[in-house]
Order: structure tokens, then sequence, then C-alpha cells
């Protein structure tokens, strides 16, 4: 089955969460359907949801009779003790014959490429392909389309399609996530439960309060998104090159996927057969007295601000067929030393187990991230053997400028001044960053912190050394390989990996690594404005932060209080209420084979952050005076200290 508008072929894309709504939904008027297997996929939170392996055969043997396809959802991380079994699990699915492999991990590609299979490979939403210079580098790697980034307008999708000619998947309706794809790392640190390998616990689904300049703003749930709208925009979407129309829900039941495949199959079929005539609003009160959140046409036109923030039955979980939600502001686990004990423990066992030399090192390197020129010089006259530049500046700071990085490097000593880029890359950016670093004179910088792997492909061949930034995402070997063979000198860890996980990660690592060790490092990456709450709405009471400038927006709960930046860019960064500290580990993680420890630094003032320095620095030294919690030679600025992900196995 397939459907043509001119030269262009369209695919409406369905979910299916278990076989028997497959069998239902597979005689629809959908052209393809996606699914997930037992393992290895985003959706392992519902129990009874997602396909076994006699099941994805029979789905793959009925689809294709009927002239559709199916693609299986490959979409997590893989931690290593997952790998042999990924590729078990790969061969499995070229026998079954699937249509492709939407994936996430790099690894995933790594086994592919390695196991010689002829699997057709799509990229994941949470990939968050989201230029065109990510495209061309995933079309060298062989993957065949793209589904785009969540925040991606149609103006830019046309113009990555027109340019690359790749095939772009695009969500069309239903639930959405306020935060980028792959960049939202709050339920690994509050829960350990990844949001990148399927088990995310939604607290941006959370009721908070939004408070600003001392002043308490009315928005209950104000990560809340609307669900994705774009029934009444098909000659939109086709005219943009998007050949998917992909619908979100595989946590949904029968009916309500039938209802929205047929929705959009009438409105694609009508449009196909009189695009003049088209009536965009037919049927569309339908679909509004269904729906189970409000609409909202996200960012396919623009920035949607605070029209894509939904009340409709927030906090109820009318919204999920279980009728439950999936969970409440929940305080992060107190740091202790028994926690801290098990750890180590973990850590040392690497040692034994080393596979590799990287656990052979005299010791390690610190990096700090600065956001403005005092936090640099400090940074300098500490000796920090790696000053990152922040290409996310967070405001009131402003950009470094071309003169900055001239000075800074003029007097970098000893240290190494990496420009950091910004973590979501526009053409805008693209062009910019082109002109700074080979549009004249060679800067004296020493390398570039790369945050996607488009940065990779388009400033590799300009000579500067690159380090991967933890939006990179590795979570395992294969991962760290992969960046390693595009020409990165190290990449940095994933900040969800948990304490056994990154055991695991050391004994196999042959590519250096890189950890965040302190902090309040960003857990909610987002193109969402929450200031805009406070610009928009009038204030209902009065109160001060607590521990960040009150001109620092900051979500509430009863359980604390989350410092929002707001970045150069227009970009929100949520920060935890607690810091990151894994100074009692540091013996342990230099053992472990960590071969850079990096302190997130722009929240801090230079006295505290010249503070956090010297600690660690201390720490590096001394390396066999493990310290207990209540013995370190630091005090929190924040609510406290967590180990974030690596309180969890």
């Amino acid at each position: 089955m397939s459907r043509w508008f001119g030269q262009k072929e369209i695919e409406l894309l369905a979910p299916v969460g278990t076989f028997e709504i497959f069998k239902e939904v597979i005689q629809a008027p959908c052209d393809a359907v996606y699914l997930g297997g037992p393992a290895f996929n985003m959706r392992l939170m519902r129990k009874g949801y997602n396909f076994t392996l006699e099941e994805i055969t029979e789905a793959v043997g009925m689809a294709h009779s009927l002239g559709k396809k199916v693609y299986v959802t490959v979409n997590n991380l893989l931690s290593e003790a997952e790998v042999e079994g990924a590729r078990e699990y790969l061969r499995f699915l070229e026998q079954a014959r699937v249509d492709a492999l939407i994936v996430q991990d790099f690894a995933v590609l790594a086994l592919v490429k390695e196991m010689g299979l002829r699997l057709p490979l799509h990229a994941s939403v949470m990939m968050n392909v989201h230029n065109l210079e990510m495209v061309k580098a995933l079309q060298e790697l062989g993957v065949t389309r793209v589904v785009t980034s969540r925040e991606m307008d149609l103006q830019t999708a046309r113009y990555i399609h027109a340019v690359s000619g790749m095939e772009l998947e695009y969500f069309i309706h239903g639930d959405m996530c306020v935060a980028h794809g792959a960049n939202c790392h709050y339920s690994s640190y509050v829960f350990g439960m990844s949001s990148s390998r399927g088990k995310c616990m939604k607290p941006c689904r959370w009721d908070y309060r939004v408070k600003k300049d001392g002043s308490v703003y009315p928005a209950e749930y104000p990560l809340a998104v609307k669900d994705m709208y774009m029934y009444e925009h098909i000659p939109e979407l086709i005219e943009s090159g998007i050949c998917s129309f992909k619908i979100e829900g595989r946590m949904r039941d029968a009916s309500f996927v039938l209802m929205l495949v047929n929705s959009y199959a009438d409105a694609i079929d009508r449009y196909i057969g009189d695009p003049v005539g088209f009536n965009r609003a037919q049927d569309a009160q339908f679909l509004y007295e269904h729906r189970k959140r409000d609409f909202s046409t996200a960012y396919a036109f623009g920035k949607p601000g605070l029209a894509n923030i939904n009340r409709r039955y927030e906090g109820t979980g009318k919204f999920y067929s279980t009728g439950r939600v999936f969970s409440t502001p929940t305080p992060e686990k107190e740091m202790s030393d028994q926690r801290i004990s098990e750890v180590r423990g973990c850590l040392s066992g690497v040692l034994e187990k080393a596979r590799t030399p990287l656990q052979k090192q005299a010791g390690a390197r610190l990096s700090v991230r600065v956001n403005n020129m005092a936090q640099a010089w400090m940074a300098l006259e500490e000796g920090v053997d790696d000053v990152y530049l922040s290409g996310d500046v967070f405001l009131p700071d402003l950009p470094f400028t071309k003169a900055d990085i001239e000075s800074l490097c003029a007097a970098k000593g000893r240290s190494r001044m990496i420009l950091g880029l910004p973590r979501m890359m526009s053409e805008l950016h693209f062009e910019q960053y082109a002109q700074l670093l080979g549009g004249g004179e060679r800067l004296d910088l020493d390398g570039l912190l790369v945050t996607n792997l488009g940065a990779v492909h388009a400033f590799r061949e300009l000579g500067y050394p690159m380090l991967g930034d933890v939006s990179l995402n590795i979570y395992n070997h294969l991962a760290a390989d992969f960046y390693g063979a595009q020409g990165l000198d190290r990449v940095t860890v994933s900040p969800e990996i948990t304490a056994g996980h990154l055991g695991d990660l050391l004994m196999h690592a042959r590519v250096p690594l890189e950890m965040t060790v302190h902090g309040s490092p960003t857990v909610m990456y987002m193109e969402h404005d929450l200031y805009e709450n406070t610009e928009l709405m009038e204030a209902v009471g009065e109160e001060d932060n607590r521990y960040v400038r009150n001109d620092i927006l900051v979500l509430m709960t009863d359980k604390g209080e989350n410092p929002v930046y707001r970045d150069q860019h227009g970009r929100n960064h949520l920060l935890l209420s607690k810091e990151l500290c894994l100074l009692p580990l540091v013996p342990e993680l230099i053992g472990a084979g960590v071969g850079c420890f990096r302190i997130e630094g722009a929240p801090y003032s230079v006295h505290d952050l010249r503070t956090v320095i010297q600690a660690y620095r201390q720490a590096q030294t001394r390396r066999a005076e493990a310290k207990t919690v209540d013995a370190m030679e630091l005090r929190p600025v924040f609510a406290g200290y967590t180990l974030g992900s690596l309180q969890f196995n």
C-alpha cells in the first residue's frame, strides 16, 4: 500500500503496542506500523506491552501479505551487559525480514555493520537530529531515514530534505516531550530510571510552582505539553518533504489508535484526491471531542510558547490507559556513607577485571565548564587542565567574544583552552562557528567540545582536536569507539549511567573517558521558555528563592527548588535542586579508568567555584585518602549533595 502526491510518496505510520492491537490496526488504512520487541526499546515501563519474538515474526508476515511495512524500535541506550543480547536480537530481526530498525544508540549501527546485516536503519527521535550536518553524517553511515527532532519546524525540514534528499519522518499526533530528545536526565538522577533507556518516570508532568523575582506564578503544570495535532495541516506536511506521517501511541488501546489512523488516512486521501478543494476542518471537531490532552501544532510553525502547555487532565491519570500517573514529585536520595562504600566496591572491582589499558593511568585531568570571563581567569589561576568556554552561556552573562577567546588563549599557560559548542546547533550556528573557526586567522584553541554528530562532521577538517560533550550520551564502549573513529580524543560518559553500568563501561573502554563529577548539571534541556510564565502571568504570591538569586526562575515542589537558567539562545536549562558531588569517589574513579573529571561551573560564584576546584585538586593529589560525607572539605551551595545516577545499581 502506498500513497502518492505527484512524485512524493507518503506513508501513514501507526503505533502498535501489543499483537492484539496490531491485528486490528494493520487492517486499517495505514501504510506501516512500528512496534517494540521484548527488550531494547523506549516503552519498557508497561507490563504486557511490546511483542514477543514469535509475534514479531507473525506480524511481519501479516503486514507483508497486505503490502505494508513493519518497523521495529531498537531505540534505547545499551549497557555493556546488553551488547551480546543485542547481537542475537539484531540477527533475529534480519531473519524476521522487518523493514527497518528505529535506533538511538550508535552501538546499534556499529553492530549492524560489524555483523554484515542488511537491516535498513532509521534514526530515532532520540538521536535528536536537528540540522543538515547531522543528516549528511547519518547518510554517510548508511541511515536511510531520520525521525526529526520534535523541535524541528517544517521550514527547516523542507530545507534539509531539499538539500540532502533524506527521507524525513515527522510526528503528526500524540504525546510529546517538553525536553529535547535524549536531553532529559531528571528521571535518572531521582529514580535511577533512564529516560533514554525506556523507563522515564515523567517528571515533566509533575505539579510545580513557578517562582521568580520574589513572586510566585500560577502555572500548575509548566512542563506538561499538549498533544501534537497536525490533522488540519496535511498540505504543509507534504509540501515540506515529510515522507512518513508518524502517530505516537504505542501505549494506547486499539480503539484510540484506530480512530487516529482512520481520521488521518481520510484527510490524506481527501487532500490527494482534491488538493484545491481540501476541507482542512472536516471531522476536526470529532478528534477534538475525543482528545486525551488538548492540542497543539508544537514547533511545526515556530516556537509555540505557553500555547504548548496543557492543563486538561494533568495530574489525574486520565490520559493513560491504566488510569494512573507515572510518578509524583519525589526528593532526591540522600548521599549516604553506605551507598558511597557500595559504589567504591563496584568501581574497585573494575581493576580486577580490566580488559583495557585505561585503568593503568597515573592520574586524571580536571576540566571545568565556565560561564563568564571571571570564572575563566580564576580557572587559569588554579591551573585547571582543561577550561571549557560554554557554548550555552547562562544569562545574564554574555557569550564569549573572539577577543575574549584570544586573551584567554594568550594567558593559558599549561592549561588547555577548549571552545564549547551549543548543545543544539541550527544552520545559523554552523555559519557563525564556521566563520569564527575557519574564516580568518586560526585561533590558538586547544580543541572543541562538540555536542552533536553534525558538529563533528562539519568541523573535523579544521584540524582542532575534538572532545565529546555529555549530549553524545555515551553508555557503552561501542558508542565511545564510534566517536573515537570519528576523530574524538575523549568522550564524556552519559549522565544517566548507573554505578554498575559505569563499572562495566570502564572495563571495556578503549577511548579515554571524561565524567561530570560536580555541579548542578542540566537535567532537562528545552526550547520551551519558562520565563514567559513570569512575563505573561500575574503573580499570586510572594516568596524569595532559597539558594539562587531571585532573578533566577525556580520550579518549586514541596520537595525542593529546581533552578532554571535561560541561555543566550533562549533555551532553558532545568537544574537539580541538589549538587552532584562525587568527591568521595575520586580515588576509585581514577583507579577504574576515568581520565578526566569535569566540574559544571556555570551556576557558581567565582569564590564558590574556586573552592570546588581546590577540593578536587586536593582529592586527586591525595588519592589514598578516601573521605566520608561528613569529612568532605566542602559545603553545598544548593540544597545538598547527591550522587546522581551513581546512587543506583
